[in-house]
């Protein structure tokens, strides 16, 4: 997964300090710059094309408002601002989410999972293209593709192992490799088929044909044996659930 470039502009500098407080819990952004005022943002978005950019509306000189228009800048913008007035404005200039201060640590993860999601369209047009024409409401996966840098690797879905929830992703494992990718454990597992993938803890959901063996780790819980040698824990409702179809 490649890193995120961010710009943090905001005109108070305890307002920066928490964004890049809160941006510790995500290793996969790298601030790139900061700008205290707009006319300072308009020369770093222009010099630096971050990808994110966590932008104030109230600041001398020039306003968030104003350094979107002078920039052109249509995408990858999460406002961060004490005023309401302007959320409707924000969202019509394509902004991903508004902040309204003071926001929390998890006010703002959730805007950050969606940057991921939103930036992630846009940088691999052509692949999430391709992933909606072989999502066809209705029709199971029989492939997911995964954009690596300039790669865009094809995996069938026959091939996968498992898949792992990893916050705001999910770890694909097939032929030994690990891929990761932006999507729930959840949107997958409603794609793919039931009969040969099970959702067996809330964190794995497995491909019953690369399954080996279950065996009983506790009195009350087992373990999934997979053909690598892998080890994953079953829920009961997981456990429940491999029953029903084995």
């Amino acid at each position: 997964m490649n890193p995120i470039n961010v710009l943090i502009v905001d005109d108070e500098e305890l307002a920066r300090c928490l964004i890049r407080e809160y941006l510790r819990a995500h290793p996969d952004i790298v601030i790139v710059g900061e700008a205290e005022h707009g006319l300072d943002a308009v020369k770093q978005i222009n010099a630096l094309n971050p990808d994110l950019i966590f932008l104030d509306i109230q600041m001398p000189k020039l306003t968030g408002l104003e350094v979107l228009e002078l920039t052109g800048r249509q995408a990858g913008v999460i406002f961060t601002t004490a005023y309401d007035q302007y959320a409707l404005k924000a969202f019509d200039l394509h902004a991903i989410d508004y902040l309204l201060k003071p926001f929390s640590q998890t006010r703002f993860d959730e805007a950050l999972a969606q940057a991921r999601k939103s930036i992630a369209q846009l940088v691999n047009p052509q692949a999430t293209a391709i992933q909606q024409l072989l999502s066809v409401p209705g029709k199971l996966l029989d492939r997911i593709l995964i954009r690596d840098r300039t790669q865009v690797h094809v995996i069938p879905v026959d091939k996968m192992e498992y898949v792992e929830a990893q916050d705001d992703y999910i770890s694909i494992v097939s032929d030994a490799k690990s891929y990761l990718k932006t999507q729930s454990l959840s949107e997958l597992e409603a794609q793919l088929d039931p009969k040969k993938f099970v959702r067996v803890h809330r964190s794995y959901l497995i491909n019953i044909e690369q399954l080996k063996s279950i065996e009983r780790s506790t009195k009350d819980s087992h373990v999934a044996i997979m053909r690598s040698g892998k080890q994953i824990p079953i829920s009961r409702t997981g456990y429940e659930r491999i029953r029903q179809i084995m």
